[in-house]
């Protein structure tokens, strides 16, 4: 086997991914170690016997041939050894003029070797309920194009990985499981994140139980129900959260503000002191103790029948249920408020 005479076809060298447009993953991407002796393979999708030419295609320089001793070619394939910056970028095989085939050969970075990061760092997920997905968040910046897969395929970079890729260009993403929402978990999760820009490629897999990342979405707030001197409220639990609430139950804490003082104060009890001007309430599961949810919107708290009329705005006000005579006389109370108009 002979020193392969490779094609340089050099590109203006800029700091973007925008020199291979590389913002999304290529079909096929190996990694090498820096200045490693052990070759990595490429290889040409091409019927066996049909002789092959590689080309490259890098970042800087003017077009010109070359021997490359770190590159040999066997058969179709081509071995590529102590790879370095310069050999990074795209090789494409060809055959009568005919591209069948390119490989983008990127530097491999050691999960150890990233400062100020690990998986558990950069690799950010969360469900808001035990439903058959939940998301994750890539916090690296230096990374232009991401993508996540759940399994032991994913980690071993088998074809048959189900990659996701981030839809809005913000690294954000929605993976699936299959995992019951009865059963009690005894498997950890393993989400693998292969990163990559023009030069480098990042693999980092994390591991947790699905109930270790549960937050659930902020319930709401219902009504305020006066006795005596204090206020019974009710929550109704997220929209997102798993069903039958009977099972999957929820703990809430609820802050309000006094009228008087404006001091602030918490309680995970429904019942309230009535003398209050707004509120807002959160939530998590009760019997794993997740994470809380966002707080709640504040809503502004209303009460006695004087100010009954504006209870009709729920999303602001907290207040009472409204009877059939408390909705009839605020009608009769807004009709006598407006004016004729003059003929």
């Amino acid at each position: 086997m002979g020193t392969l005479s490779l094609w340089i076809f050099g590109i203006l060298f800029i700091s973007l991914p925008a020199a291979y447009g590389l913002t999304s993953f290529p079909k096929n991407v190996v990694a090498a170690m820096k200045d490693d002796p052990n070759p990595v393979t490429l290889t040409c999708d091409v019927e066996s016997g049909v002789p092959v030419e590689w080309k490259f295609t890098s970042n800087g320089g003017e077009m010109e041939k070359m021997d490359w001793d770190s590159a040999q070619q066997v058969g179709a394939n081509l071995n590529v050894s102590e790879v370095d910056e310069p050999m990074v970028g795209e090789y494409s095989c060809w055959s009568g003029g005919k591209k069948f085939s390119s490989t983008y050969l990127l530097l491999r970075v050691p999960e150890e070797e990233v400062e100020d990061a690990d998986s558990d760092s950069a690799i950010r997920c969360w469900a808001r309920s035990y439903n058959c997905n939940f998301n994750c968040s890539w916090t690296l910046g230096k990374y232009t194009a991401v993508r996540l897969g759940l399994g032991q395929d994913c980690i071993e970079g088998n074809k048959s990985c189900d990659w996701v890729s981030s839809s809005d260009g913000g690294f954000q993403f929605e993976l699936s499981h299959t995992l019951s929402p009865y059963a009690e978990e005894s498997t950890m999760f393993e989400v693998t994140a292969e990163a990559i820009n023009d030069q480098d490629f990042l693999k980092m897999t994390k591991r947790f139980y699905l109930r270790d990342i549960i937050q659930p979405d902020s319930p709401e707030i219902v009504r305020c129900q006066e006795v005596g001197e204090e206020l019974n409220v009710t929550i109704d639990p997220p929209s997102s959260w798993s069903t039958p609430h009977s099972f999957f139950s929820l703990e809430h804490e609820i802050e309000y503000v006094y009228k008087d003082n404006g001091k602030t104060e918490s309680s995970p009890a429904p019942v309230i002191p009535k003398r209050i001007s707004k509120l807002r309430v959160r939530t998590r599961d009760s019997l794993v103790r997740s994470a809380w949810s966002q707080w709640s919107p504040w809503k502004n708290v209303l009460t006695g029948k004087k100010k009954l009329c504006k209870c009709k705005n729920t999303a602001k006000y907290c207040c009472p249920e409204l009877l059939p005579e408390d909705m009839g006389h605020c009608k009769r109370k807004q009709g006598g408020k407006t004016k004729s108009k003059p003929n």
